[in-house]
Order: structure tokens, then sequence, then C-alpha cells
């Protein structure tokens, strides 16, 4: 008998909802066997890491309030460095678009991510992606293009493995890294914010690697 495989996720924000976040995250699920699925809000996150799910999913920036002058943001340094332990024992995390985006630098779990969200054009363009060849999150060569946010994002590439980079007329930046991190695995992904990438099917084929990896 095959082992069920537990993922919780935490989707959508102010500028993100979660209703086509959880459409592409359930199609990209569609080949994992035995999967149970769990959705939960991030003031339900500490619990659920204490029930040690396979694989944790972020898609959540952190600020509650980024139109407001003075931001409320909802990462403890506490519950970062209870992510990090998690993480250490062996589970895996997926920090997925704004799952890198407005934590602080310092803080312990952008430190365990070895990346962060910089900045993003305010116009959306043509991003391309391409695969890096020889990497772990994809055997095959890997090359999509739809209409995006270009993330640009900090990357820590000598200690991480990048996957997944990304080009536009904007500029070039690495879309996707991963790594070891104790006995636990870390994935970080970048794209996509509209409804259309998050439906593409060669990403949707990308997401899908990225999170049977991350529970491997």
């Amino acid at each position: 008998m095959s082992k069920m495989v537990r993922i919780t996720a935490v989707l959508g924000d102010y500028y993100h909802p979660a209703e086509s976040i959880k459409e592409s995250l359930e199609n990209a699920l569609q080949t994992i066997k035995d999967l149970q699925l769990k959705f939960c809000t991030y003031e339900q996150l500490e619990d659920e890491l204490s029930t040690q799910p396979d694989a944790v999913i972020l898609f959540k920036e952190d600020r509650l309030n980024p139109t407001e002058e003075k931001a409320t943001h909802w990462m403890t340094e506490e519950l970062a460095l209870q992510i990090n332990r998690y993480v250490s024992n062996g589970g895996g995390w997926l920090a997925w678009h704004s799952g890198l985006a407005s934590y602080s630098p310092e803080s312990a779990y952008t430190q365990m991510l070895k990346g962060y969200f910089l900045h993003h054009p305010e116009k959306h363009q043509m991003v391309q992606y391409t695969s890096v060849p020889g990497n772990e999150i994809n055997t095959n060569p890997i090359a999509f293009e739809f209409m995006d946010e270009h993330y640009f994002v900090h990357c820590e590439e000598e200690s991480t493995g990048v996957f997944l980079i990304s080009d536009s007329i904007d500029g070039h930046a690495p879309a996707g890294w991963s790594h070891h991190f104790g006995e636990g695995r870390v994935c970080c992904l970048t794209p996509a914010h509209n409804k259309e990438g998050l439906l593409n099917p060669e990403f949707l084929c990308l997401l899908g690697n990225c999170v049977s990896w991350i529970t491997a």
C-alpha cells in the first residue's frame, strides 16, 4: 500500500485571490496518488505544522493590508523558527509567488528560502520561462511563456540550485530554485500571477514536479 501524501496549503492574499491559485494547485496535483490536500489560514498554520504534514505550500505575502501606510505583518519570528524546525526535521516547503514577498530579509523564514522578492514592473509583460539543464526538478527541458507579473528576486545562487530562469522586456531573473535544508527540502517558484499563467499546462506540469520533489 502506498503512503498517503499529506499537504497543507495557505493560499491567497490582497492581490492574489485564492480561488484561481487553488484551481491551479488542484490541477497540478492530479497525478499524485493517495493525496490529502488541506487548505488552512495563516492563523491555523502553527497548529497544522504540529501535525507534521509531508509538505506545506505558501502562496501568501506577509503583509495583511498592503495598501495602508502602516502594514501589518503576520509572520512572527517565532513562527518563522517553527517553520525552520519543521523543514529541518524532514518537512517540505514550497514558497510560491507571493510566498516570497514582503517577508523580512533578516527573517529565519527568508534565510531558509535563500531568496526573496524584490520588485516587479508595474505593467505585465510576456515572460519566457526556461528550465536550467541538470536540475532535480525537471528531468526534461521545459520552456513556456505567458503574460505575467515578472518577479525580480534576490537569490543566493551559490547556495541553492536554480532550475528555472525568466526573461522579459524588463530583464532576466531566477524564477525557481531548490535546496535541502537539514533533513527537509525547500523549493521557491515565482510564476504565476494571472489565471492564464496559473492554468498554463506547461506551468502545471512544473508545479507538480516541484511538489513531487519536496515530498520525495
